[in-house]
């Protein structure tokens, strides 16, 4: 039967191997690299664009922080988030990346990606116990386009987990303390996890040390970004205490509302958008068409959080809150994150609906233990992002990811197939996330608390008069 081609593959370059396909003769190996060579050409520029769609959320954190913090902090709070980006890059070009990457590229062979110290193998620990890896490829003239932009979509997703702090830890944190987080969070601090989850370290490779499924699976981040940034929100959180006025003498929590609701709700648009970005490129191919099935679980599971959110709080409340509604679209993109590429859509809308009560019910769990976060990052990334990990253990369809973490698996499946050993793989990423993770976040603001002069949090004169003067020099409203 005659092959139809499309045009595109018409032109001069691949004229040979339309004509092959037309005739429907044999082609040889060589006749077929133009084709592969455009698929690898065509998987870097997905990944490229990928990138710049996770960078853009940078813009979507901003504004939803900025909106939910008071008038008189604005320019402090968008500052920290403007400036997150190229002090958590900074710290990722030069140490972070290479210690996470630096013995396994997480897709070896993918768009000509290979280990970058030719060794494939970590500089601390076993093949099987890595720990942290080596290498500086990426700096040097043996840099490859595909390399580069594998880095650029990881420092991406490096900078999700870097300004995820800087809402819970709003209206109160010094400037020079919250710098220093920035370079620790590029360089050490989701590196770290990173290494051992996508980096090929000692999580991925459960499967096989401890029969665990298909080792720890997280296919773009719920665990690895949101999670991981959520423990440090809450390990800030903690070391700050909460804001002056918040807690009122009997102990119950008081509304410090927003200034702008409206600048938050654009900024979850602007997430949602971008989260097609940090979800559907983690195929890291153009030719993977599962992507078109991711996209569409992330749609409706921030659909169904949105919807679920909404309505819940009206029960609970009488009102639908306009933050909760944000929060709920944004729990149930966080949740979805992990199993995005491993579930039915009828899952991914399960997904999405308890994110969303997960997150309003956090909230309000957080404010009971005198917890205070302005933006509810603790209750969205932390809560919802470890909801997000165990969700692959318990609904993957066992119908993609075969070779997993370079398992014997035909797929990744859950519990809902009748395999329980994902679900102890997840879980044992939620422990070293809520226990090793969570400990190096919170001895980091404790440490840096301890050597700050005056500690790390604003002073009270500062904190009531507003920071953006005394911080940042300026007034986000001069009037």
């Amino acid at each position: 039967m005659r092959t139809r081609v499309p045009k595109y593959l018409l032109g001069a370059a691949f004229g040979a191997v339309a004509t092959t396909l037309l005739i429907g003769t044999t082609a040889m190996a060589e006749e077929l690299d133009p084709v592969a060579k455009l698929g690898e050409q065509t998987s870097l520029l997905w990944i490229v664009l990928g990138a710049a769609l996770v960078i853009f959320m940078q813009a979507g954190f901003a504004l939803v922080e900025t909106g939910f913090t008071q008038k008189k902090n604005a320019a402090e709070v968008m500052s920290t988030n403007f400036a997150i980006f190229g002090l958590g890059f900074v710290g990722f070009l030069f140490v972070g990346f290479p210690l996470a990457f630096g013995g396994f590229g997480t897709v070896p062979g993918q768009f000509g990606l290979t280990p970058m110290n030719g060794t494939g193998l970590p500089a601390v620990g076993g093949e099987f116990t890595g720990i942290f890896y080596w290498g500086y490829t990426h700096l040097g003239d043996a840099a490859t386009p595909a390399l580069l932009g594998f880095f650029l979509y990881m420092v991406a997703f490096m900078d999700t987990v870097a300004t995820i702090p800087t809402g819970s830890m709003a209206e109160r944190w010094k400037w020079k303390s919250f710098v220093w987080w920035g370079l620790f969070c590029g360089a050490l601090y989701y590196p770290l996890f990173a290494a051992w989850t996508w980096g090929g370290g000692w999580l991925a490779k459960s499967w096989e040390t401890l029969h665990l499924g298909a080792g720890y699976v997280d296919f773009a981040g719920s665990g690895v970004v949101h999670a991981v940034g959520g423990a440090a929100a809450l390990a800030g959180a903690i070391v700050l205490g909460p804001r002056i006025g918040k807690f009122g003498p009997d102990g119950k929590a008081r509304a410090i509302p927003g200034h702008n609701i409206p600048m938050a709700m654009l900024g979850c648009l602007i997430l949602l958008f971008g989260w097609f970005g940090f979800n559907a490129a983690s195929t890291f191919s153009s030719t993977d068409v599962q992507f078109a099935t991711v996209a569409a679980n992330t749609a409706i599971a921030g659909a169904l959080g949105t919807v679920v959110a909404m309505y819940y709080i009206t029960w609970k409340t009488g009102k639908p809150d306009p933050g909760m509604m944000v929060n709920g679209m944004l729990a149930g993109l966080v949740a979805i994150t992990a199993p995005c590429a491993f579930v039915s859509p009828w899952a991914a809308a399960v997904i999405g609906a308890v994110a969303a009560v997960l997150a309003i019910e956090a909230v309000f769990f957080i404010e009971r233990r005198k917890i205070d976060d302005p933006v509810g990052a603790i209750a969205v990334h932390g809560v919802c992002g470890t909801f997000g990990v165990l969700a692959v253990g318990i609904f993957a369809n066992g119908k993609y990811g075969a070779g997993w973490n370079g398992s014997t698996t035909t797929g990744v499946a859950g519990i809902i197939k009748g395999e329980w050993g994902q679900l102890g793989a997840q879980g044992l990423g939620v422990l070293v996330i809520w226990t090793v993770i969570f400990g190096i976040a919170f001895g980091f603001f404790k440490i840096q608390n301890k050597f700050t002069k005056g500690g790390i949090r604003s002073t009270e004169e500062d904190e009531l008069a507003g920071l953006d003067l005394p911080e940042m020099g300026v007034l986000a409203y001069n009037d």
